[in-house]
């Protein structure tokens, strides 16, 4: 860009963030990339579970159960 632009952090934060996907597949295939199709990466995802998270059933499962009266 022409020195004299400015841009204030958030705008161009934003603006890259807007398109980051397709600059993001230009670089990949500029360098020969060629990601996992989708399924995959999305299975691989779902089947990483942080160890610090706990899941959301789980979380519903214990929220939901009577308690004992005292």
């Amino acid at each position: 860009a022409d020195d004299e632009i400015v841009f204030p952090p958030e705008r161009w934060a934003a603006t890259f963030r807007s398109h980051a996907q397709l600059i993001l597949h230009e670089l990949g295939e500029y360098l020969g990339y060629s990601p996992p199709p989708l399924l995959d990466r999305l299975i691989d995802d779902a089947q990483k579970i942080h160890q610090q998270r706990p899941v959301l059933q789980e979380t519903l499962a214990t929220a939901t159960q009577p308690r004992c009266e005292s």
